[in-house]
């Protein structure tokens, strides 16, 4: 049975941060993007300890986004509830996406806790399991075409949640990875690739060190009375 819009608001949007900004969109919406990424949420018992779990458990719900972007942050201002839940859920993503330029793109997965990232069906980033944010690198030599990505996510135990993807072609900086930039061409029966080229010496691994963890309105706190 899907999980009413009302229910879950609190997965959808950030809280509003000690800036006074407004709420965004963290890890989905309940509106479809068609040729964005489907992630179908999970209620997961106490202790589970990896995403392989999740075979024997059955949907709650699916949310959509064209992007994860999730840095790392205390729960109190941007960790998502599932059905009033702040830890033990699960999100299952999964989409496909568009390759114009052939060649070596690299990966970079960021998760609290375990994530991991499959490129057509194979997992190229294994960061499984209960930890705080780690990082994860991958790389894999994609022809010019469509692809399908598979990202299932967890969060156990609080109080730090966290989920980004980045990626970077050839000869490209990185930045996050999301379905806007790859989407096909309107006639991709027609579409004409390049001829893939061997990866440029110039460019390194992705940066292993995972983003600043965001401190929550309670931490804040303490160190005002501390000055």
């Amino acid at each position: 049975m899907l999980i009413p819009a009302a229910r879950l608001l609190p997965l959808i949007l950030l809280p509003l941060l000690v800036t006074g900004e407004d709420p965004v969109a963290v890890f989905g919406t309940t509106v479809v993007i068609p040729s964005g990424l489907k992630g179908d949420i999970y209620h997961l018992p106490r202790n589970i300890e990896s995403l392989r779990e999740l075979a024997r458990l059955q949907p709650q719900g699916s949310i959509y986004t064209t992007s994860l972007n999730v840095p790392p942050q205390d729960f109190l201002i941007g960790f998502p509830g599932v059905s009033k839940r702040f830890e033990w859920f699960a999100i299952d993503y999964s989409g496909k996406f568009w390759i114009e330029n052939p060649g070596l793109y690299r990966f970079r997965l960021v998760s609290d806790d375990g994530a991991m990232l499959y490129i057509d069906g194979e997992l190229v980033a294994d960061n499984d399991g209960v930890h705080p944010p780690e990082v994860r690198l991958a790389s894999r030599r994609l022809a010019g075409g469509m692809h399908t990505i598979h990202v299932p996510y967890f969060q156990g135990p609080g109080s730090t949640v966290a989920l980004m993807l980045e990626i970077a072609g050839p000869g490209e900086q990185p930045r996050i990875f999301s379905t806007e930039e790859f989407k096909p061409p309107p006639n991709p029966e027609t579409w004409r690739f390049s001829t893939p080229e061997a990866l440029p010496a110039a460019d390194p691994d992705l940066p292993r060190v995972h983003p600043e963890r965001i401190a929550g309105p309670e931490e804040l706190k303490k160190k005002k009375k501390k000055r």
